[in-house]
């Protein structure tokens, strides 16, 4: 229980479905309180554990919190740090729900005897005709779809899962659910951005923890424009605070399309050479039956992007060629492939072209 109200309405769903249900509140960053009193923009606060505690209070289960704040630091913060350092755009989300929630926690209920961990994700399990374990689907609410950052549970994992959201017609109704219930959440606002960066600022916090090297910005024939203080917080695809000495011939905006933390070069261009057509990720990982080479599928590569229709080329390490050209697929995103509503699996980004 985040302290939100899509974990405590799926809590309420498990008690009326009859499950034994403890509510378990996550500590997984210490100090994570802006400065001034502000409230975090995240969901592991102090204030986060009260609201899922008195949740827990109106439900009538019992409530816990577990410190998994080590786990947290070393499994997600550090990889997002070092994967910045290494001028790679990870999802810490991802990484969240792969190592912490779907693993860390997930292992530490199974050795206390829980059956199952339910979670407030809007995504859905649909049964396996054959009786294997259940497949993970898109959400009915579109807008709200969570599935995404779940393509990285294997079944194991997704077999021992509640997702009680998954059919909700939209975030109103469950709002208005939790309203009904009496649950203080009801109106409480969605967590967004990094939880572990207070204010929102990735980019200057990341610049108190990864050594600034300053370079060059150059452009696709290697002329210098301008400098910058290091290539930590720099993502392909961005336009802002390039700080690019002279405009463009053509007068259009300059954007990132790849930089070196070797040479510490950073070179821009015009948005059409972000363009990619074959994206070339690692080791997948199925959360399903696995795809195979020659299937036509549904690649997203964004938390909140658009599915682009592939063509799978390679299963391991995975390759997709898309129909259409996808702008701005940066290394360390994360590629979820989809069979209609069904994630099949998915794999870290390594290259794109």
């Amino acid at each position: 229980m985040s302290g939100g109200v899509d974990s405590a309405v799926a809590a309420a769903r498990a008690v009326d479905a009859g499950h034994e249900v403890v509510g378990v509140h996550l500590a997984l960053s210490r100090g994570a309180t802006p400065a001034g009193g502000a409230r975090a923009r995240g969901c592991c606060t102090v204030e986060d554990a009260g609201d899922a505690r008195r949740a827990a209070d109106v439900l009538g289960i019992p409530f816990y919190v577990w410190d998994l704040s080590e786990r947290f630091a070393a499994d997600v913060v550090d990889d997002f740090t070092a994967e910045y350092a290494a001028g790679r755009t990870p999802n810490p989300c991802v990484r969240c729900n792969e190592r912490v929630k779907f693993a860390a926690l997930l292992d530490r209920a199974l050795a206390l005897g829980f059956d199952a961990l339910a979670t407030g994700h809007y995504a859905r399990l649909e049964p396996d005709a054959a009786g294997g374990p259940p497949t993970l689907h898109r959400a009915r609410d579109a807008a709200k779809d969570q599935s995404y950052v779940l393509a990285v549970v294997p079944p194991h994992r997704l077999a021992r899962a509640l997702l009680p959201l998954g059919d909700a017609p939209a975030k109103a109704d469950v709002r208005a659910e939790a309203a009904g219930r009496g649950l203080a959440v009801a109106d409480k606002p969605d967590s967004h951005d990094i939880c572990f960066v207070p204010d929102g600022d990735a980019r200057a916090w990341l610049a108190q923890r990864v050594p600034s090297r300053p370079g060059l910005v150059r452009d696709e024939e290697g002329a210098v424009l301008g400098e910058h203080d290091g290539v930590t917080g720099l993502t392909v695809g961005q336009r802002r605070g390039l700080r690019v000495g002279r405009p463009a011939a053509d007068g259009r905006p300059r954007y990132v399309l790849s930089l070196s933390v070797v040479t510490g070069d950073v070179v821009v261009g015009p948005a059409e050479r972000l363009d990619r057509t074959v994206v070339t990720g690692g080791p997948p990982t199925w959360t399903g039956p696995p795809a195979a080479v020659g299937d036509r599928l549904g690649a997203q590569l964004r938390a909140h992007g658009a599915e682009a229709a592939c063509t799978v080329t390679a299963a391991d390490p995975l390759e997709v060629v898309l129909d259409a050209p996808v702008r701005g697929v940066a290394p360390g995103q994360t590629l979820a492939l989809y069979d209609g509503t069904r994630v099949v699996g998915s794999a870290t980004v390594e290259a794109a072209r």
